[in-house]
C-alpha cells in the first residue's frame, strides 16, 4: 500500500506506474504470444480470426471494466481519507457485482458470438475459428473478471507490485500452454483461448490467496462477501461513465472492424498484428495515466490540489519522453515487428503503413490519455466518456468510412489520429476550466477550502 498524499510526486507516480507497466507488459505478452503463435503455426486466416475476436470480447466486458475503474477510484479516495472499513466494504461489493456480471457475460457471449461475427461481415472462412475462440474465452469470464477485480482493488490502495508477480507467472504459463496446445496437441485457435483462460484463472486464485495471508487492510472473502448498496451507488457513479465509455469504444471498434473486414483477410491480418504492436506502444502512457488516477484520487480525498497539478506535470513529462523513444523504435523497426506475426509480404506491407501513421501521432494520444487519468481520479468521469463518444462516433468512424472509400484501407488508418486530436483539445479545455475539482466523493473542510482556492 502507498500513501500518495506526501512526498515527491514524480517519484511516487513513476514508482507506482513501473510495476503496473511491467505487469501489463506481461499481460499483453501472452496476448501477443497468442497472436504470434497462431499466425506462425496456423496461418494468416487464424491470425485474422483471433484479431477479429478482440473487439467482440472488449464489447462484452466493457461495462464491467468501467465499474472496476469506478471501484478503484472509490477505494483510493477512502484510503486517502483513512477510512479503512469503507475500503473493505468496497472490495466486497465489487466482487459481488463482478461475479453476477461474469455469469451474464458467459451466457450472452456463448449464445451470440456467431451472430455478432456475422453482423461484422467477417469473411466466411474465418467465422468458425473466431466463434470457437470466443466461446472458450467467454467460458472463463468469472476467472478473468476475478483477476481484474483484484488488480483494481490493489491499485486503489497504492499497491501495484503484488499483481505483477502473479502476472509474470500467468504470462509464462500462457506462453507454455500456447505452444503445448497449438504446436504439440494441434488444438488450433481453441488452444490459444484455453491457454488464456487457464493462465488468468491461476493468476486470480494466487492473488486472492496471497492477499488474504499478507495484506493487513484488505480481506477478500469469495464465499461470504457483504454487499453495501451505498458504496455500490458510488462505484456506479464513478464507474458507469467509464463503463459507458468503454462500451461505446467497443461498439466503435466493432464498427471499424466491420469496415476493415470489407477489405479481406490480408487487411484483417495486418490490422490484427499492428493492433498488438500498438497496444504495447501505448502501455507506458496508459500506465502513467492509471498511476496518476490513483495519485489524484488520494490527493482529492485529502484535499491536496496543489500536489495534483505537480503530479500532472510530472506525468506528462514522463509520458511524452517515453513516446519520443517509442517513435524512434517504431520508425526503425516497423517491418521486423510485423514480420514476427507473419511472413506474408502483402500483410507486412499493409501493416507497415498503418503502424507508421499511428506512430506519428502518439504524442497527441499521450496528452489526451494523461488528462483523462487526472479527470477520472478526481471523480469527473462523465466528461472523458463524452469526449470518447464524440471523437469516436463523430470523427473516427465516419472518417474511416468516408476515407476508406477514397483511399482504400489506408483511410481507416488516418481516421484514428483525427479522433485523438479532437479528444485532446476537448479534455484540455475542460481541465483548464477547473470544473473537475468539484466532483469528489470525499469532501471534508480541507477539501472545500482547497477546491475553492
Amino acid at each position: 500500500m502507498k500513501d500518495f498524499t506526501k512526498g515527491s510526486e514524480a517519484k511516487q507516480i513513476f514508482q507506482f506506474a513501473l510495476p503496473m507497466l511491467i505487469g501489463n507488459v506481461f499481460m499483453q505478452l501472452y496476448q501477443f504470444a497468442d497472436t504470434v503463435i497462431v499466425g506462425r503455426f496456423l496461418g494468416k486466416e487464424a491470425l485474422a480470426a483471433v484479431g477479429a475476436s478482440t473487439p467482440v470480447v472488449f464489447l462484452t466486458i466493457a461495462l464491467v471494466i468501467g465499474i472496476g475503474i469506478g471501484s478503484s477510484i472509490v477505494i483510493s479516495q477512502y484510503f486517502g481519507a483513512k477510512r479503512y472499513t469503507r475500503v473493505t466494504a468496497t472490495c466486497d461489493t465489487l466482487f459481488i457485482f463482478l461475479f453476477v456480471a461474469a455469469i451474464v457475460i458467459t451466457v450472452v457471449g456463448i449464445a451470440f458470438s456467431e451472430s455478432i461475427l456475422r453482423l461484422m461481415a467477417l469473411p466466411e472462412e474465418i467465422v468458425p475459428m473466431a466463434k470457437t475462440y470466443l466461446q472458450i474465452y467467454f467460458s472463463g469470464s468469472i476467472l478473468l473478471s476475478g483477476y481484474n477485480a483484484v488488480a483494481a482493488i490493489l491499485r486503489g490502495v497504492g499497491d501495484s507490485k503484488t499483481p505483477l508477480y502473479f502476472l509474470i507467472v500467468s504470462s509464462i504459463l500462457n506462453i507454455v500452454l500456447d505452444l503445448l496446445f497449438i504446436a504439440v496437441f494441434g488444438l488450433g485457435v481453441a488452444g490459444a483461448a484455453w491457454a488464456t483462460v487457464i493462465s488468468q484463472g491461476v493468476a486470480f486464485l494466487l492473488a486472492v490467496w496471497y492477499i488474504n495471508r499478507r495484506n493487513q487492510v484488505i480481506r477478500i472473502n469469495l464465499f461470504r462477501p457483504k454487499f453495501d448498496g451505498e458504496i455500490f451507488k458510488q462505484c456506479i457513479r464513478m464507474g458507469l461513465p467509464a463503463g459507458f465509455q468503454q462500451t461505446f469504444l467497443a461498439v466503435g471498434m466493432l464498427a471499424l472492424m466491420g469496415i476493415v473486414n470489407g477489405f479481406g483477410t490480408d487487411v484483417i491480418a495486418a490490422y490484427s498484428a499492428v493492433n498488438r504492436i500498438d497496444t504495447f506502444a501505448a502501455l507506458p502512457v496508459m500506465n502513467f495515466s492509471a498511476a496518476l488516477t490513483t495519485f489524484v484520487g488520494q490527493n482529492v480525498g485529502a484535499g491536496k490540489f496543489r500536489r495534483i497539478g505537480r503530479g500532472l506535470r510530472a506525468t506528462l513529462l514522463m509520458s511524452l519522453g517515453t513516446c519520443l523513444a517509442i517513435n524512434t523504435a517504431l520508425i526503425l523497426g516497423a517491418n521486423p515487428l510485423i514480420n514476427v506475426f507473419t511472413t506474408d509480404p502483402a500483410v507486412i506491407a499493409i501493416g507497415h503503413k498503418y503502424l507508421l501513421i499511428l506512430n506519428a501521432f502518439y504524442l497527441i494520444f499521450a496528452v489526451m490519455i494523461t488528462i483523462n487519468g487526472l479527470l477520472r481520479g478526481a471523480g469527473a468521469a462523465v466528461f472523458p466518456m463524452i469526449v470518447t463518444l464524440l471523437s469516436l462516433w463523430l470523427v473516427r468512424v465516419p472518417a474511416a468510412a468516408w476515407l476508406s472509400g477514397k483511399m482504400g484501407c489506408e483511410g481507416i488508418w488516418w481516421a484514428m489520429p483525427f479522433g485523438w486530436t479532437v479528444g485532446m483539445v476537448a479534455v484540455l479545455t475542460y481541465y483548464f476550466s477547473g470544473k473537475w475539482k468539484r466532483k469528489a466523493v470525499v469532501r471534508g473542510r480541507e477539501w472545500r477550502a482547497m477546491a475553492e482556492g
